[in-house]
């Protein structure tokens, strides 16, 4: 996914005064949580507070503050029929002009969310593997593709992370804790090496293979018959995205591993973080 970071920048570059319209205060239902932000410019927007007629409210408010050269406004919006929406809920929405010191921040705030994000790593470029960097360079990860095959790796966009490896389950043991890995390469005994080396860290957010029920059969006679731990094998995902859709097309493959790879990740962080689920690019920190 593209940094943060260098796409507040970019709009700061293009909107040299904007204005932070942020969810100050969020009571009941609402389209995002508190501490969500957007940016709005003369002619621009960067990021959403929940799209619909509460956003094109507060850009309206967003642009007088600029062409007024108000600092700072507030505004106090129930979600029902008053607007046009059925959320049922309120929010206050604090807009600042934005300063040098707050666009600063904003950036230094973006990047950190940047590192923070979950490393995914998909082993093997094939037809599957570059779909799904396509799909999950679009969201809040951070993609690496792992091959052994150069001409495989050529095909993905040149802004997705690969790495051409002799040995793909070494990049297990050197991934930081909390990563992800989806293992589909050409190669079954490769794949077998690679999950065996996944299953053996406790610190994954998720670990699935794309296969069968037969090829889940073997694997686990295998990797049993290796000294494998039997509770490990609980946390393969095998096959990756089965929701009971009978469609071997890569494209939805990757895309119902995608869904299925979120929803791990999700899970993870808000165990890791303490909390019942996270708002992704919003709720993050203080400033959003």
């Amino acid at each position: 996914m593209k940094a943060k970071a260098a796409e507040i920048a970019n709009f700061f570059e293009r909107e040299p005064v904007a204005v932070l319209a942020q969810l100050s205060d969020v009571r009941g239902s609402s389209p995002r949580a508190q501490g969500t932000f957007m940016l709005v410019g003369g002619s621009s927007e960067f990021g959403t507070i929940g799209g619909g007629a509460l956003e094109y409210m507060v850009m309206d408010e967003a642009r007088r503050l600029i062409r007024d050269g108000v600092a700072k406004h507030w505004l106090d919006v129930p979600l029902g029929p008053e607007i046009g929406q059925c959320c049922g809920g309120r929010v206050a929405v604090a807009l600042t002009l934005v300063t040098a010191t707050v666009r600063e921040a904003l950036v230094q705030e973006a990047a950190a969310v940047d590192a923070a994000r979950t490393p995914v790593f998909i082993f093997g470029a094939g037809h599957v593997g570059r779909v799904l960097a396509r799909i999950l360079d679009l969201l809040p990860v951070k993609v690496c593709v792992v091959d052994t095959r150069p001409d495989a790796l050529a095909l993905l966009p040149h802004d997705v992370e690969t790495r051409r490896v002799a040995m793909p389950e070494a990049v297990v043991r050197q991934a930081p804790a909390g990563s992800a890995y989806v293992i589909l390469t050409h190669d079954h005994a490769l794949d077998f090496l690679i999950a065996q080396e996944a299953l053996a860290r406790s610190d994954s957010a998720y670990v699935g293979m794309v296969g069968s029920r037969t090829k889940r059969a073997k694997f686990s006679s295998w990797y049993l018959d290796e000294g494998g731990d039997a509770s490990a094998l609980q946390r393969l995902v095998l096959p990756i995205g089965n929701q009971g859709l009978v469609d071997k097309r890569p494209e939805i493959i990757a895309a119902l591993a995608a869904a299925e790879l979120m929803v791990h990740i999700g899970a993870w962080e808000a165990k890791r973080l303490g909390v019942q689920g996270t708002d992704q690019w919003g709720a993050a920190n203080g400033r959003q």
